[in-house]
């Protein structure tokens, strides 16, 4: 174990949302769900902790990754855990606080709120259905769910909910600010009911067509998933993949919005009305809003293990793996921006320091998350980032740091 004191600088995903909005060169390359907001109001002084470094076989880049992380709490963060693993070595960090009364180091081995590093289990669930006949990716998603699924979107097949091409409208579950969406964190949400107002609406557009990212599509995956198999959407991830994989640390929350076992307290910054910012931990947060879409609770172990399980066919097999390295077609773009399409089955694609990169990243109030790893595992990233500022419309400072550092900076083509 090696330390290496960082000391505090005091300067300055509504559900996930697409990190490409921007479109500034960062945010092109960034296009796996991450969303944070500007930087708020410098965080009260307060003696930092030790950074906590973990190396095995240094990763020659362990430098850039130890400055990513340091200087931890700030603004932007509070805490972060990092793994980098592959060809090149290993490399293990924790920066920050587990909590701001305390003010003691970050567990290492904290449990943390995914978000939509959910999707990714969900789309793999529904390919091993698909792998084993129980389902079809080119069938009307109607066909599984015609009670639910009205005619209107009778053209929506499995795989465009999967690839969010299905042109299923995102509706609103807990707000317009921030103020509103923490007044009602503990409001219980029913994925049916939710699945009913989005296609009550008119599509965004015609199925097969653009590509908007959302989360009504892994809500209608998680529905199917149960149609199908007669179980819960989470007794079948559990059965078919956390189990397995022994990921005795992931699992899903239900009702219960406290994080069971031991995590380091997420905080968001609150503006109020005079432009004043106040911290407050929101580590507490119900999670049935995103449900198959994002509310898995995991730690960095437990998910480097899946994201290098998943790449060597160990949890989808056989040709449907190739789902979650698939693009629509050239013709379909993004909508709102006519951008290339970027999101396949679960994943998303981006191109750093002249690699190309695939996984997925995650945000709920507090907790910004990301797996990512070339195809051929000879680099992946997890990280969990206690972001100040989650869900916003840019990307969080430090967690834009670690992905840089990890994989270099986003490259064009």
């Amino acid at each position: 174990m090696e330390s290496v004191s960082s000391y505090g600088s005091h300067s300055p995903e509504a559900p996930d949302m697409n990190a490409r909005t921007a479109r500034t060169a960062v945010a092109t390359a960034l296009v796996l769900g991450i969303a944070v907001g500007p930087a708020g109001p410098a965080l009260a002084a307060a003696p930092a902790p030790v950074a906590a470094v973990t190396t095995i076989q240094e990763a020659p880049d362990a430098k850039a990754l130890r400055a990513a992380i340091a200087g931890l709490p700030k603004a932007d963060a509070t805490a972060a855990l990092v793994r980098v693993a592959g060809t090149d070595g290993y490399w293990q960090g924790s920066s920050g606080v587990h909590d701001q009364e305390s003010n003691r180091p970050a567990d290492p081995d904290a449990r943390f709120r995914a978000g939509s590093v959910t999707k990714v289990f969900t789309a793999a669930v529904v390919l091993q259905l698909a792998s084993e006949g129980k389902l079809d990716l080119n069938r009307p998603a109607r066909h599984y769910l015609p009670e639910l699924i009205p005619a209107s979107y009778r053209k929506v097949t499995v795989r465009q909910l999967l690839n969010h091409t299905s042109g299923i409208p995102s509706v609103g579950s807990g707000g317009d600010t921030l103020d509103e969406w923490y007044a009602h964190r503990f409001d219980l949400h029913d994925a049916a009911d939710t699945v009913r107002e989005a296609t009550s609406h008119e599509p965004d557009f015609a199925p097969g067509t653009q590509q908007h990212y959302d989360n009504i599509g892994y809500t209608v995956a998680g529905l199917l998933i149960e149609e199908v198999t007669g179980h819960t959407y989470a007794a079948e991830v559990s059965r078919r993949i956390l189990k397995p994989l022994h990921l005795k640390d992931t699992y899903f929350p239900g009702t219960d919005p406290t994080i069971r076992g031991p995590y380091n307290h997420g905080y968001q910054i609150f503006t109020g009305a005079d432009g004043t910012g106040e911290l407050r931990d929101v580590s507490v947060w119900g999670a049935t809003d995103a449900w198959a879409a994002g509310d898995l609770i995991s730690t960095t172990a437990d998910l480097e293990h899946f994201i290098r399980a998943l790449f060597r066919g160990q949890v989808v097999r056989g040709p449907l793996l190739e789902e979650m390295f698939t693009l629509p077609g050239a013709s379909v773009r993004e909508y709102g921006t006519g951008e290339p399409a970027a999101y396949s089955a679960g994943l998303s694609v981006v191109k750093l320091g002249g690699r190309e990169v695939w996984g997925k990243t995650g945000g709920r109030w507090g907790y910004n998350t990301a797996v990512v790893a070339t195809r051929d595992l000879s680099r992946t990233l997890v990280y969990s980032v206690n972001a100040t500022d989650a869900k916003g419309e840019g990307m969080n400072a430090t967690a834009l740091n670690i992905v840089v550092a990890a994989f270099g900076a986003p490259s064009a083509g």
